[in-house]
């Protein structure tokens, strides 16, 4: 933009912690409880009961994000159930109640740690079982030689007896595989396990199932680079979510701040096709000024007065000028409405009034009707 003001955004730690509390809840992008204590406490300059009530805040936000864990764990281990069929018991996930405290919380996630502990074992002791009963089906011909024993005709004892021993250690072996491995890692284990069913010496078993230790391993390994992938993106997916909360709490402030003031404010034409950051604020008594803003990421914000048509004569700049003055004045009015909903702005960059004439709008005039800004004032009530 050619004319007008740009200054860097900095949202107020109660604000960003608010923003992901509201998520986790299911709430909208308004400010409630501690949070909005913490803002007023800052307005007020008590520093005291700003540092208790962001504390609190804190305590609360870091205790959803452990509830959250939590939740997707079970979901995990739910669906690792379903895929190995098996009727290990669950617990239901948690949904968090705002009226819930802190406390509440982590005593909930302290309890729930041990019982998906068991969870997870009661799987793989099942996947175990499931892959063992399926390579001893049929008992073995194998496994009579070199054993320390003598064959039948000379009072040895039966085979039988060392082919449970084998299973016992093979399904022993088998609860250490994690049971959220692949399909393809679980296959492979299985492979090795089957070739006991062709061993003739007790070394020769013990050769197998270390064989079958190495891919379970493996598999593991591969598993918790998978868990940990995840982990990852579900942290990136996060990241978006809180970085879009926190643009689009920043745009309603901003429309807030300036409707209240008398301006209109309409998305900006380049919201058809860019990330919605754009907004138009325009005047009654305005008919041939308007206000261009973008705010990029709620980081950084660019406003620019416009023309809908070029001046013509030194009269139309001086109403220029005075338009200018105006909109500089609001917009310093503004920075103050959203400091106090914990909206820090710093200018990095002013063109002051009448410096350089206004450019041209592009674009015919964009503004809402009455109705329109009613709703958007409804929709912020909720």
């Amino acid at each position: 933009m050619s004319s007008g003001v740009e200054a860097d955004i900095a949202l107020d730690a109660a604000v960003i912690l608010t923003l992901g509390m509201n998520r986790v809840l299911g709430r909208g992008a308004g400010l409630a409880g501690r949070g909005a204590e913490a803002l007023a406490a800052l307005a007020a300059g008590r520093a005291e009961a700003r540092a208790a009530a962001l504390a609190e805040v804190e305590t609360h936000e870091r205790a959803l994000r452990e509830v959250v864990e939590r939740n997707a764990r079970i979901a995990a281990l739910a669906e690792t159930r379903a895929k190995i069929g098996a009727d290990a018991a669950l617990p239901e996930p948690l949904r968090p109640q705002e009226h819930q405290t802190p406390e509440e919380l982590a005593a909930w996630c302290a309890a729930l740690d041990p019982v998906l502990d068991e969870a997870e074992r009661a799987l793989s002791e099942h996947l175990a079982a499931q892959v063992t009963a399926q390579i001893f089906t049929v008992p073995a011909a194998g496994l009579q030689a070199d054993t320390g024993q003598r064959g039948p005709e000379q009072g040895a004892s039966p085979v039988p007896r060392v082919q449970d021993d084998v299973q016992g250690t093979l399904e022993r072996i088998m609860t250490r595989l994690l049971p959220d491995a692949a399909e393809g890692e679980r296959r492979a284990v299985a492979d090795a396990a089957r070739l006991l069913a062709g061993t003739g010496t007790a070394e020769e078993a013990e050769a197998v199932l270390q064989e079958v230790r190495l891919r379970i391993r493996d598999a593991n390994r591969r598993t918790g680079e998978r868990r940990e992938r995840e982990r990852r993106r579900a942290a990136e997916r996060d990241a978006a979510e809180q970085a879009e909360a926190e643009r689009r709490y920043v745009l309603d402030s901003i429309t807030t701040a300036f409707e209240d003031m008398g301006y209109e404010v309409a998305p900006g034409f380049e919201t058809l096709t860019a990330d919605g950051g754009a907004l138009v604020l325009t005047k009654g008594g305005w008919p041939e000024h308007s206000v261009k803003m973008r705010v990029d990421d709620a980081a950084h914000v660019r406003a620019a007065m416009v023309r809908e048509t070029p001046a013509e004569s030194e009269d139309d700049r001086r109403v220029d000028a005075e338009r200018e003055r105006e909109w500089c004045e609001a917009f310093e009015a503004a920075r103050t409405r959203l400091a106090a909903a914990g909206i820090r702005s710093q200018v990095a960059w002013r063109l002051e009034p009448g410096v350089r004439e206004l450019p041209v709008s592009e674009r015919p005039r964009q503004t809402g009707g009455r109705a329109e800004r009613r709703e958007r004032r409804r929709e912020r009530g909720r």
